[in-house]
This record gives C-alpha cells, sequence and structure tokens, in this order.
C-alpha cells in the first residue's frame, strides 16, 4: 500500500518529440500533409497505433514545455509530436529548416489540454 501512494501510477511520463516550423512552412511549402497520410497508411496496414499528430493550434505552444519555441519563430507555429523519436529525426533530416526537441508529459495533460490532429 505504501509503494502504491508513492508512486501515481495513473499518471505516468511519456516523452514526446516534435519537429516545429512556422505553420506556413509547414503546411504550405512542404509536403508534411503527404507525408503523414502516407505514414498512417503504413501504419494502418501494418496494425501499429498511430504514435504521431500534426499540430497547429496555439494552445500547445503555450505548454510550458515547449513555450520557448516562440523566441525562434516570430510566426505562427505548427508541429509534428510523437512519440518515436527516430521518426522525428528523419522528418528533421527530410524537411531541414524545422526546430526539434523533446518535452516529458503525462497523458493526461496531452488529452486534456491539446485537441490532437490526426
Amino acid at each position: 500500500m505504501l509503494i502504491k501512494n508513492f508512486f501515481n501510477f495513473n499518471n505516468i511520463m511519456t516523452v514526446y518529440y516534435f519537429t516545429a516550423a512556422s505553420k506556413h512552412f509547414l503546411l504550405e511549402e512542404e509536403p508534411v500533409e503527404e507525408i503523414l497520410r502516407e505514414r498512417r497508411n503504413f501504419y494502418q496496414t501494418n496494425n501499429l497505433p498511430i504514435d504521431f499528430w500534426l499540430i497547429s493550434h496555439a494552445s500547445f505552444f503555450q505548454l510550458s514545455e515547449v513555450s520557448s519555441l516562440k523566441k525562434f519563430v516570430n510566426q505562427d507555429l505548427a508541429a509534428v509530436v510523437s512519440t518515436n523519436p527516430h521518426f522525428i529525426n528523419w522528418l528533421k533530416l527530410r524537411l531541414q529548416y524545422v526546430i526539434i526537441g523533446n518535452f516529458d508529459a503525462d497523458q493526461d495533460l496531452i488529452s486534456k489540454n491539446l485537441k490532437m490532429e490526426r
């Protein structure tokens, strides 16, 4: 009982990786939509759970874990967030002019505060 009360097993922390850039760059200049559609189709074909999200609304960038990004980009931001660091690294190499990073968050924070776009 003491161990169960000491650790909060309901709020398991997950590392989220992201690549971010201006919304204009990610959504209009680069084929991110096509890349994500192809990846989603691959995941569905192989019965893999979707582990990435396209975030293009401001609430994500107000989280304390990623709010410092605003000082690097003066425009509205967009990001691809994933639990897979290799995918984010591949996106960085593919897109080049993006910022990458990561943050820890419990799943409740993510599901309550973000309306993730799949």
